[in-house]
């Protein structure tokens, strides 16, 4: 049975980066419910090929019947790895969504939406160990404040963090409203859902470890493309954004590139375009879409 699932951001432009040719190879590595893959199959003609990605077995409901089309159920961060199970070696376009689906949201047990009192599952891949129970219970009181900080940018970290471990030692946390509850104190009168959002936010990324996946993914993709392929991504964080929009630029995480004799530096990718993002109009009828960046590169 086919899941529903929101509309896709930045259908038209994502896709139009692309700038697809009708029998060229696409990797689509967030599936989720198939929209950007279903409008990249219509550029293509008999001869081209699509593969798409997603480690949440619910997304495999949503399956296209396409003889050009591929589903692989695994993480984003094997792409590689994957392809060359079916003869992939290069491809003339790469397409992401990241972030957390509208589907994943909108399911009160998957745990990831603060709307809901759930457990505190948040994992994509539910066949992996790590859980957000196991994070808020399990993790040292540096360990929760480090995540607490880096991921979901809480200048007050450190007094979070305590206090979950104060409460968490008179009782097991297990559910989304118990550690709402554990946190009480540190939620402003009309800011406590801005709040929960970061602190979600942080342990969703550590369950999944999206920054760590993200950086394998790209670091792939300079060699998967073919030259004058296309690389076309969608981020939703700040955290995101500047891990891609640094690897256009440079190529690198961190530091600069190294210069030749004359000053010239060689990097793999350059981009194409500037920064997309979401119309008022496309917000309005899709609130997901408010914190939607656009990014296009092409293979060099």
């Amino acid at each position: 049975m086919k899941l529903i699932y929101h509309n896709p951001v930045l259908l038209a432009e994502t896709v139009a980066g692309l700038n697809i040719k009708p029998n060229g190879v696409y990797v689509d590595v967030t599936f989720g419910g198939g929209g950007h893959s279903q409008e990249i199959l219509k550029h293509l003609d008999d001869e081209g090929q699509l593969f798409a990605f997603d480690q949440d077995k619910d997304a495999l409901a949503n399956t296209i019947d396409d003889e050009r089309f591929t589903l692989i159920g695994e993480n984003f961060r094997y792409m590689n790895r994957f392809l060359r199970f079916y003869g992939i070696t290069k491809v003339d376009g790469i397409l992401g969504d990241f972030g957390v689906s509208s589907h994943q949201f909108d399911v009160a047990d998957r745990g990831f939406s603060t709307r809901f009192d759930a457990v505190l599952d948040m994992r994509m891949n539910q066949s992996d160990k790590i859980t957000a129970h196991h994070i808020v219970n399990k993790y040292s009181e540096e360990q929760l404040s480090a995540i607490l900080f880096q991921y979901g940018e809480l200048r007050n970290s450190r007094g979070l963090a305590t206090e979950i471990i104060r409460k968490r030692n008179e009782q097991e946390i297990k559910t989304s409203q118990q550690l709402r509850d554990a946190i009480a104190k540190f939620l402003p009168t009309g800011r406590e859902h801005k709040v929960m959002a970061q602190l979600f936010q942080a342990i969703r990324i550590e369950v999944n470890q999206e920054i760590e996946a993200l950086k394998e993914f790209l670091l792939q993709t300079p060699k998967l493309l073919k030259p004058k392929g296309r690389l076309s991504v969608i981020s939703y964080h700040s955290l995101e954004d500047r891990l891609v929009k640094r690897f256009i630029r440079s190529g690198l995480f961190e530091g600069e590139p190294e210069q030749d004799m004359f000053g010239n530096i060689s990097v793999p990718l350059k981009k194409v375009g500037k920064l997309i993002i979401p119309s008022q109009e496309e917000i309005r009828k899709n609130n997901r879409a408010r914190s939607a960046k656009l990014r296009i590169a092409t293979k060099l």
